[in-house]
């Protein structure tokens, strides 16, 4: 699994770019475990991510969009058999 992380001029200067880049990292770490093993994603910081108290709430729904969609598409019922 590999998650890219774009933080752009847009977020804000240095400082604010670091900060956003460290609170994503963080939230993505926790959540890591809900994500396949090959699974690849890449996250773009927007503007006021440095700041935004709802970074982590959002990030954490937009994980699970995103693996609940994959099990939709994929038709895999979530539990795994050998």
């Amino acid at each position: 699994m590999k998650v890219g992380l774009i933080v752009g001029k847009a977020v804000g200067n240095s400082v604010q770019r670091h900060r956003a880049s460290r609170r994503i990292r963080a939230v993505m770490a926790q959540e890591v475990h809900r994500l396949e093993p090959g699974t690849l994603i890449v996250v773009r910081a927007l503007a006021g991510s440095d700041t935004s108290p709802a970074l982590a709430e959002d990030l954490r729904a937009s994980i699970r969009v995103a693996v609940s969609r994959r099990l939709t598409a994929t038709g895999d019922s979530g539990s795994r058999t050998s």
